[in-house]
């Protein structure tokens, strides 16, 4: 049983691929009927060590020894009740956590060659139970301090700061440019990793206990920033970022040379039921296509890892280092690996080429590394050899997302943004330029890992509490 709850969470991933519905179902049946005993037996794998390495290494500081111990002893609920003290969505960190980078990663099991516990899975795994069995509470909102707090952005940051405002008390009303909450964990990781219907749960959680949503408003089209501060006593700012990272590259204006968030978002969008026109007309479907994937991280494995799903002819992977300077999870690479995708390392994109309008080809130059850059990583270079063509009839581009420039969509020059575009906050306050506006997640760190961006959630709301107070008492005061 030591290995079986790896096996179960890799059993609910493993792609229902065309004419494999029955192996999908029977993975299924496997997981039902192992995924408790594997939980319990699991969390007794873990050592109770003196230093909770996993502990530190979580962002979130999750007291992981603790629930696990809880969770070998079969007290569930006490087991979730812990391990949701210090995390607003422990299913859905426990579903796509790079837990080999995070705590399984610093594993005292796995330093002894043993492998690690499987944490994220048991967190995953006694956080569902808690929804079945109702154990999670709704949210109760704190005796109303008449003061109102405005979130821009319904990402985990967002969000995890609006439930934290809303159970001080305040009135909270949270903005987003899209028709439904959740930023990316809704429309920018694939159903596969994270099951839409997990997030929505806890939106309507958030929603129940009188947090009002303003979906499809857009700041800067529906509102100024000016206006929505002077609405109300403070706002958060938690939009992410979502600029495609540019590929400067003859070709690049062909049809079928796509970026991966709109790949994504169509993929996702038909996975809720929506009609998607370029999904439809076969635009963004890599049914039956040569895909090529340019990136090296979590979003390049989300990309082929959905286009094997939608039935691709052929999958590849180009990343210009080798696979151990791979940013991505090595255990998404191992997954796509046995799926079917085809790693092409130490390979960038010279041009596309194409006739008609429409992508046909890659031209590929292989690469080396050479020496290191800035960062201390070694430069990568193209090696001599010239270039070789490679058969592509959909290139998704998945090289990152930068900030979009906000003081200008927002008529907000004003607003201080650092060098890469990201917004300027004060490190203890997370207080922007702006008296009052405060930002977190992605657009202050960058593109970063979603339990970071619960974690700034977590961080700004206890400062944004600290500001209303005082306003609220110096407001007295003057009248």
């Amino acid at each position: 049983m030591a290995d079986m709850l790896k096996f179960v969470d890799r059993a609910q991933s493993y792609p229902a691929k065309r004419g494999a519905a029955d192996r999908a179902d029977d993975f299924r049946e496997i997981a039902e009927r192992y995924a408790a005993p594997a939980a319990e037996d699991q969390a007794g794998r873990c050592s109770q060590c003196g230093v909770p390495y996993c502990s530190v290494h979580c962002p979130l500081h999750n007291h992981i020894p603790d629930w696990l111990r809880l969770t070998a002893e079969g007290r569930l609920r006490e087991a979730y009740e812990l391990s949701n003290a210090t995390s607003t969505m422990p299913e859905i960190c426990g579903r796509i956590c790079p837990q080999d980078r995070l705590c399984e990663g610093n594993c005292v099991i796995e330093f002894s060659g043993h492998g690690a516990v499987t944490i994220g899975s048991v967190e995953k795994f006694i956080t569902d139970t808690a929804w079945e069995e109702g154990w999670v509470e709704p949210l109760v909102p704190g005796p109303a301090r008449g003061q109102s707090v405005g979130v821009i952005g319904a990402g985990p940051a967002g969000l995890t700061a609006a439930e934290y405002l809303r159970a001080y008390g305040y009135e909270v009303h949270v903005y987003d440019r899209h028709d439904r909450a959740g930023g990316l964990l809704t429309y920018g990781i694939p159903g596969f990793k994270l099951e839409k219907p997990v997030v929505m749960r806890r939106v309507e959680r958030l929603r129940a206990g009188g947090i009002v949503f303003h979906e499809g408003f857009e700041v800067g089209r529906d509102a100024t920033l000016d206006a929505l501060r002077a609405r109300h006593d403070s706002l958060l700012i938690a939009t992410g970022v979502y600029q495609a990272r540019a590929i400067d590259l003859a070709g690049n204006e062909l049809a079928g040379v796509v970026p991966a968030l709109d790949y994504l978002t169509a993929s996702n969008r038909k996975g809720f039921g929506d009609p998607v026109p370029a999904f439809e007309d076969g635009t963004l479907d890599a049914a039956g296509r040569d895909v090529v994937v340019i990136g090296g991280g979590d979003t390049a494995m989300d990309c082929v890892r959905t286009a094997i799903r939608q039935g691709a002819h052929s999958v590849r992977c180009l990343y210009r280092r080798d696979r151990a300077n791979m940013p991505g999870s090595q255990r998404e690479v191992a997954n796509a690996e046995e799926e079917g995708v085809e790693f092409v390392w130490l390979a960038a994109p010279a041009r596309f080429s194409g006739a008609d309008g429409k992508v046909s080809a890659v031209e590929v130059n292989r690469m080396r590394l050479g020496a290191p850059d800035a960062s201390g990583r070694r430069a990568p270079e193209v090696a001599p050899g010239g270039a070789e063509t490679m058969k592509a009839d959909l290139v998704i581009k998945a090289l990152g997302f930068d900030a979009e420039d906000l003081p200008h969509l927002w008529d907000a020059a004003e607003l201080g943004v650092t060098r890469w575009g990201t917004v300027l906050v004060d490190s203890k306050t997370l207080m922007t330029s702006l008296d009052g506006v405060f930002a977190a997640g992605d657009i202050v760190r960058g593109a970063s890992l979603v339990v970071w961006a619960i974690r700034d959630g977590r961080d700004v709301a206890a400062t944004m509490h600290q500001y209303l107070r005082a306003k609220a008492k110096s407001e007295k005061v003057a009248a």
